[in-house]
């Protein structure tokens, strides 16, 4: 037992250390980060079950083992995906720091996944998202102006309530938002959106900050910057009122942001410029969206699909 408690502290330290250098060196946002270290005390887990006694057992037949425990356990493909990921990077770290020979080789690559479509909101969902009747509040201005520039920009909502001050032009009508691995990117955000965020700033910001000081965008009542939660929950009450019956999260404005754009034509470059993704490949998903929704209209309005519904009624 005291050997395998002394194996448990050496696996502790080096998964410690491991995590210490994703952030230092590639500079992974904190949610990824909190992601990488529960798949890695999963593993960590399932080794002391196995009772290895050291990182110099792990073996391709671990590695193996492990990958079957999680189908077991029920997760989506994408949950194991990116499970076995961490798995990879932390034994190609153990490669590089104690020399373990053939064990990264060895290791199955991550399950494909299935294509997952993106939820989005239809136009007209966005349209009475955004024109609801404007509240005199300074909160209401704020938030009014938060979802107009969610949708208007495609951000992501750690981006959105991350922005400051400096970061905002108003005159020119753009945004700089720092993305994964603190990459900056210039988003255009359009007049509506312009005048809103011009509104609340002129109108709103400073009587929510009081006598507070802040470089941050969107403030609240307490003078400090908005968070994800609160700013998930004002979304979700707004999307009440606007009449949105399905369930609702910020991340589908970013999506419904790309899939009007494709829908309206634009190039799938720009697109991938303005959502900042490294790979054209992730941008390509909302290409099958389009897809999918041209197929709907063709299955209702072709008129050969219309007369074999009216056989089979008949």
């Amino acid at each position: 037992m005291r050997e395998q408690a002394g194996a448990g502290s050496e696996l502790d330290h080096l998964l410690n250390h491991y995590t210490t250098i994703l952030r230092a060196e590639r500079g992974l946002a904190n949610n990824t980060l909190d992601a990488y270290r529960r798949d890695l005390a999963k593993f960590k887990c399932y080794c002391a079950k196995k009772s290895l006694q050291g990182p110099t057992d792990l073996t391709n037949h671990t590695v193996l083992g492990f990958l079957q425990f999680l189908r077991e356990q029920g997760l989506s493909s994408a949950s194991v995906a990116r499970c076995m990921a961490a798995i990879r990077g932390f034994c190609r770290f153990l490669t590089m720091e104690k020399g373990l020979p053939d064990v990264l080789a060895q290791i199955p690559r991550s399950p494909k996944q299935w294509l997952k479509l993106p939820k989005t909101l239809t136009e007209t969902e966005i349209t009475n998202l955004l024109e609801l009747s404007p509240g005199e509040s300074p909160e209401e201005v704020r938030d009014a102006a938060m979802v107009e520039l969610l949708y208007a920009t495609g951000l992501r909502v750690s981006e959105l309530i991350s922005v400051d001050l400096s970061q905002v032009n108003l005159e020119v009508g753009y945004v700089l938002a720092t993305g994964k691995r603190d990459k900056q990117r210039v988003v255009p955000m359009g007049e509506i959106a312009r005048k809103k965020i011009e509104l609340y700033c002129q109108e709103a910001r400073s009587v929510l900050l009081k006598h507070n000081n802040s470089s941050a965008l969107f403030v609240t009542r307490r003078g400090q910057p908005m968070t994800r939660q609160s700013f998930w929950n004002i979304l979700r009450a707004r999307a009440v009122r606007a009449g949105i019956v399905k369930r609702i999260f910020p991340h589908m404005l970013r999506h419904s942001f790309a899939t009007h754009l494709l829908d309206h034509g634009a190039d799938l470059r720009a697109v991938q410029m303005m959502l900042g993704h490294a790979d054209i490949a992730t941008t390509q998903i909302y290409t099958h969206v389009e897809q999918r929704r041209l197929k709907d209209v063709h299955t209702k309005h072709f008129p050969r699909t219309q007369r074999r519904r009216s056989s089979g009624k008949a």
